[in-house]
């Protein structure tokens, strides 16, 4: 295997993203698009993107240039013959992906990774349109790919130990954080994370507070770079709102993930967020942010609220054995740049306050959505 040759299908965002840190890392690359306008577009944009970063002393010119030189646009997926490692970035469909990997499969060596950079479909489910799904991982990046630095190493249930220490290894050397996670719906991040979205929606629906004292919140109490609006707005109601319907169709509908029908009707609307120019708020030139409420005892019942489903997640994830209480906390941090981890913010804020929000909660509302995890309560029994 030559790891050294990454080949990447899809040149969206993400697809170039991930061409530009393998090429900047010393790989050869080899990138396809079934739409080859689509392909030919983003070489120019990823060209013109290394030149930018050279002018502004992020790399050396030599080293943009470089990069460059490593770019190699292909034809087919016949010209993947000689990578060793493939990485998928397409559509989030999981039809459309397994045949591509049953196509791909014929014309890889039997050494070469096959990846998904998906972030929501079971790496499983893909890994088994193919002979050998042993060699299939999921390695999940997250957007922008050359800045953010946490990718999530995931391997299916057939996946060969050492095809995932290859992939960790390799990802690490793009300079890359990487956390290892089970294959269960939204991985580590996209699960634990819902809770931020889909708590700040049902306080917004119930008439509590609107979007912009939801944000204001989260940012002055909480430290959150960006609200939860700002932050759907940033992704895109497009993928945030598949992402949770997805993990929630995954996860047999439970209660905790339910979209919301808010979500569901700025997805049908076109109000996708800042690449639409309207989403929870309006990007129009001119157009006004409105002001948000500035009340400390409103704002406190908010932050609790919100803080309590995200903690009370985080233990669930763990108790799950998604993933290590160290990896949890990684992922978190580096994945979505929360200002700590959940778990010791659950220790900050106090494991008995978490639980009686909690509770509360699946008091007042008689929802499932509300439930208290089982390794939370143990947690604190075991303190007494």
């Amino acid at each position: 295997m030559n790891a050294k040759i990454i080949g990447v299908i899809g040149s969206g965002t993400m697809g170039s993203g991930i061409v530009q840190l393998a090429a900047v890392s010393g790989c050869d690359v080899i990138m396809f698009d079934t739409n080859e306008t689509a392909l030919k577009t983003a070489y120019v944009k990823l060209k013109k993107m290394l030149e930018n970063l050279a002018e502004k002393g992020k790399i050396t010119p030599e080293k943009a240039n470089e990069a460059v030189a490593r770019i190699t646009m292909a034809t087919g997926i016949h010209d993947f013959k000689d990578c060793g490692m493939v990485i998928e970035a397409i559509i989030e469909d999981l039809a459309i992906k397994k045949e591509l990997f049953k196509n791909l499969e014929a014309v890889c060596t039997t050494t070469c990774i096959l990846a998904t950079n998906t972030s929501s479909i079971s790496v499983t489910s893909i890994a088994s349109a193919c002979k050998n799904p042993s060699r299939f991982i999921g390695i999940h990046f997250f957007n922008p790919a050359p800045i953010m630095p946490l990718v999530e190493i995931i391997p299916g249930l057939a996946t060969d130990n050492g095809v995932a220490q290859i992939a960790i290894e390799t990802i690490q050397s793009w300079g890359k954080t990487t956390v290892l996670a089970k294959d269960t719906p939204g991985f580590i991040v996209n699960r634990v994370a819902r809770s931020y979205y889909g708590e700040a929606i049902r306080i917004y629906e119930e008439g509590l507070a609107d979007f912009a004292t939801i944000d204001w919140v989260m940012k002055e109490m909480g430290g959150f770079k960006m609200g939860p609006f700002e932050l759907m707005d940033f992704i895109g109601n497009d993928v945030n709102y598949k992402v949770t319907e997805t993990v929630w169709q995954q996860f047999f509908y439970d209660a905790r993930y339910k979209p919301s029908i808010t979500q569901k009707r700025l997805f049908e609307a076109g109000f996708w967020g800042k690449k639409t120019g309207k989403g929870y708020y309006d990007y129009a030139e001119g157009a006004l942010k409105p002001e948000p409420v500035k009340n400390e005892t409103l704002g406190k019942q908010i932050f609790m609220r919100i803080m309590a489903m995200l903690i009370n997640e985080a233990y669930e994830a763990l108790s799950c054995q998604i993933a290590t209480r160290a990896d949890l906390e990684t992922a978190m941090t580096k994945g979505v740049n929360y200002p700590k981890g959940l778990l010791q913010w659950g220790d900050d804020i106090g494991l008995e306050n978490i639980l009686k929000a909690m509770e509360s909660l699946r008091s007042d509302y008689n929802e499932e959505r509300y439930r208290p995890s089982l390794l939370l309560k143990q947690k604190i029994k075991g303190k007494k």
